[in-house]
């Protein structure tokens, strides 16, 4: 059941308390301030509504009660500025007088537990924080006279919560995915004596052997090491075997139906990867050429990512293209953050810019300058900034307008996105997402942006 706004925070205990402890600090006056307006509620309501036209039932009558969404949205604002996880998050907010009137929680109630915020996250995804960004902007225009004149674009990657991905790894955890998937399965349709076998074991040795054989670092040992290697592919195709004959057994008759067959699906589902990763196993060591490789289990749509980095050449998750919008382009200048635009594998630059385009042409932004970074192709870009016109269109290295001052300056506000893209990561959770897939880490991105911006909107005067 859809609750938009909280009941509030104050009650009679509020009464015997000091002044000082029921004021909230001049940061979160400000943000509290912001997210008092009800009309950056109303994607969430159409999210719903949508849901409601969906199922067949509205939700503002039917279920049970969830949290207040005005709650909710100040919950994810605080994991984000503060960097708390989950648990973190509800232990501090339970523990602070000052973040329950925040969060709109009265001294009497009691905070949601952590869960019920990871799977409301979930539940709303990624588009309806996207939403909720540019209303922000919108009002900030509106109400604060900000003035959009300028823009600055760039892309980095965010990493997965992955471990560092190797054939061998991957075929470890895929022996050992199979065993437990299978096992549940096993017990779920009463043949238990027929569940996987965990070679985890023979893994294991096979694994040692091969940190022991990399030691030697010789053409022998990297031989060596490939001959392993292809032995781990060998055990993980008879554990794919396994699994899918236990899976194929599985039948929607009796008691537990349904719970059968979503196990039975879950396995085939994990099957059908770890036999991607049996293939590249062998791609490799056939020394042919592997694309589009799977380099987790648990996050199928992460990639492997090269950027040039000295010091990270190979990153491995997500590329976002990170889109400023400020009001003039001198030294410190801070702006307003759009969604990030994203999609699967390595795109170029150019692959993401019409997302970009599209956010701002909502917005009704039509900036006066635009620059980039060298990554940016001049044709593509030129043709997908036409409907602007922008006045200049700086492409570091390969279109720079203007006079030697003026190159200078753009070049400069240019530079600046890659420290605004350092901000957002050490101080707004941006560097890797905690969210599996590519769902989820459009999701954790468009939170971070979201509680940037509420930040810079309360910073303007």
């Amino acid at each position: 059941m859809l609750r938009l706004e909280a009941a509030g925070a104050d009650t009679l205990w509020d009464e015997v308390l000091p002044v000082e402890v029921r004021a909230l600090p001049e940061d979160l006056a400000r943000l509290d301030e912001l997210l008092s307006d009800p009309g950056l509620l109303a994607p969430i309501s159409a999210h719903w509504e949508r849901e409601s036209r969906a199922v067949g039932r509205s939700a503002v009558s039917h279920g049970r009660p969830t949290i207040a969404m005005q709650t909710f949205v100040r919950l994810m604002v605080l994991k984000h500025r503060y960097g708390w996880g989950y648990r973190a998050l509800v232990a501090e907010v339970s523990d602070s007088l000052h973040l329950r009137r925040f969060c709109l929680i009265g001294l009497s109630e009691r905070v949601p537990d952590e869960s019920t915020v990871r799977k409301l996250c979930r539940r709303l995804g990624p588009e309806v924080v996207a939403q909720l960004t540019r209303l922000l902007i919108a009002k900030a225009r509106r109400e604060k006279r900000f003035r959009p004149r300028a823009v600055r674009i760039d892309s980095t990657v965010i990493e997965a919560d992955i471990k560092y991905p190797t054939d061998s790894g991957l075929a470890a955890q895929g022996v050992r995915s199979l065993a437990r998937e299978g096992k549940r399965l096993a017990v779920a349709i009463g043949e238990r004596g027929t569940a996987l076998r965990d070679r985890s074991r023979a893994m294991g040795r096979k694994l040692r052997h091969i940190s022991r054989t990399i030691r030697r670092r010789s053409g022998e040992a990297k031989a060596e090491v490939l001959r392993l290697t292809e032995q781990t592919g060998e055990l993980l195709k008879r554990s794919i075997r396994e699994a899918r004959r236990t899976a194929a057994r599985a039948s929607a008759r009796g008691r537990g139906a349904r719970a059968k067959l979503r196990a039975a699906a879950n396995l085939e589902q994990l099957a059908g990867r770890c036999e991607r990763v049996a293939d590249q196993i062998k791609q490799r060591v056939k020394g042919e050429k592997i694309t589009d490789r799977l380099i987790s289990l648990s996050d199928p749509d992460a990639r492997p990512i090269r950027k040039g980095k000295l010091g990270r050449p190979t990153e491995f998750g997500y590329v976002a293209q990170i889109c400023e919008i400020t009001q003039n382009t001198r030294r410190g200048a801070r702006g307003f953050i759009l969604a990030a635009a994203t999609a699967p594998g390595n795109p170029g630059e150019n692959t993401l810019l019409p997302q970009t385009v599209d956010q701002l042409t909502e917005l009704g932004i039509c900036p006066r300058e635009v620059a980039l970074d060298g990554g940016f192709q001049a044709g593509p870009t030129n043709e997908a900034l036409a409907p602007f016109a922008p006045q200049r269109t700086f492409i570091s290295g390969r279109q720079q307008p203007g006079s030697r001052r003026t190159q200078r300056r753009l070049k400069r506000y240019r530079t600046g996105a890659e420290g605004r893209i350092s901000h957002l990561k050490r101080g707004y959770g941006l560097r890797r997402s905690r969210l599996k897939g590519s769902e989820g880490h459009q999701i954790w991105s468009s939170w971070a942006i979201l509680a940037y911006n509420l930040d810079t909107d309360a910073a303007l005067t």
